[in-house]
């Protein structure tokens, strides 16, 4: 090695630390998908106990026993998602049929359009009853292995409950724990890069839970103004797509629009698109900066290249927690950055030293 160049040296030392993280991430993810059983309710978890620590401490200062107000938060879980769940199926249900059949309509007045894509979209629009019932014979045909998947997410549900009661009674006792299984040395730093990725996770977790549910209300309202039929589910739609970054808010959005073309015309379907874009606007430029300016902040590159990767890992519940762990994973490199980067001084005090 000695006989190669400096620069070859280096070259060579970044591809093999490249190689390692790269190999150790692989078996890192593909242990993950084998214990997913066990790893999804621990990052459901630490979700719900992002989302609804500001709850717990302030029960905690209001002199309420650690105990009762990790019950208390728990059923507060149990009450919000249970609440928020039973509101979009019955939205979906009630709407269900309105929307399936708007976007019927609208395949097949695109395919008088645009041909044989059009009529692709419209067979899929028409026979997904059909798709739907075909789907539940193959589930009603092998019972067993229904309610075993019924059964582990139950026991998935309950475990990541209890977990949320455990991780907000006991949030006080982490940095001690994860102080004492660090390595000797480095304890500073483990604490603080924990404590980064967590208040990355809560910010994300508030920010976009107050986002979604704005601009629910927002594109709600402007298709009940616009007479556009399964209003109240499309902006269930919109609310549960808010957590997939982009791709969430475009699929919702073209639904809601081509709802409106079916059943109220190209008129409406425009204002439908302007009131869709309206909403994106006022979220990219002013909610986002307001709410989530103290979060980590991700180019919307990075954001797709981690929904995508979520999706092969995991499918939809992938996608849903690829955006928080990113932003963990960047909240640690922030933190190891503030404390070995080099920052340039100033030009002009440069100058003054000179």
């Amino acid at each position: 090695m000695s006989l190669l160049p400096e620069p070859v040296r280096r070259f060579a030392a970044w591809c093999g630390v490249i190689l390692l993280v790269s190999g150790v991430g692989y078996v890192a993810v593909r242990l993950c998908a084998e214990l997913r059983a066990a790893v999804t309710p621990v990052l459901l978890a630490l979700l719900g106990s992002a989302l609804l620590g500001p709850l717990y401490r302030r029960l905690v200062k209001a002199k309420v026993n650690p105990s009762i107000a990790a019950g208390l938060t728990c059923v507060a879980v149990v009450a919000v998602v249970g609440g928020a769940v039973y509101i979009v199926v019955a939205a979906l249900i009630d709407t269900g049929d309105q929307i399936v059949t708007s976007l019927k309509t609208a395949a097949t007045s695109l395919a008088q359009h645009f041909g044989a894509a059009g009529t692709s979209l419209g067979d899929l629009a028409g026979n997904s009853k059909e798709l739907l019932a075909k789907f539940g014979g193959t589930a009603a045909s092998n019972v067993i292995s229904g309610v075993s998947v019924v059964a582990e997410v139950i026991a998935m549900a309950v475990l990541a409950l209890l977990l949320v009661f455990f991780f907000l009674r006991d949030s006080e006792r982490a940095a001690g724990a994860l102080r004492s299984l660090a390595p000797s040395g480095t304890a500073d730093l483990v604490e603080a890069m924990a404590r980064r990725a967590f208040g990355a996770v809560e910010g994300f977790m508030r920010g976009t839970t107050l986002i979604a549910f704005i601009d629910a209300v927002c594109i709600t309202v402007g298709l009940l103004v616009l007479r556009v039929p399964g209003a109240v589910g499309l902006g269930a739609l919109v609310f549960v797509g808010a957590y997939i970054p982009y791709l969430g808010a475009f699929i919702s959005g073209a639904v809601a629009v081509l709802v409106a073309l079916a059943d109220r015309g190209f008129v409406i379907a425009l204002w439908a698109l302007g009131v869709v874009l309206a909403v994106q606007v006022l979220e990219g430029h002013v909610l986002q900066p307001m709410i989530q300016s103290r979060t980590v902040q991700m180019h919307p590159a990075v954001v797709m290249l981690a929904i995508t990767a979520g999706a092969a890992v995991a499918g939809i519940l992938g996608m849903l927690l690829a955006v928080p762990l990113t932003a963990a994973f960047f909240g640690v490199i922030h933190e190891l950055r503030s404390r070995y980067g080099v920052i340039d001084p100033p030009e002009g005090s440069q100058r003054r030293e000179t």
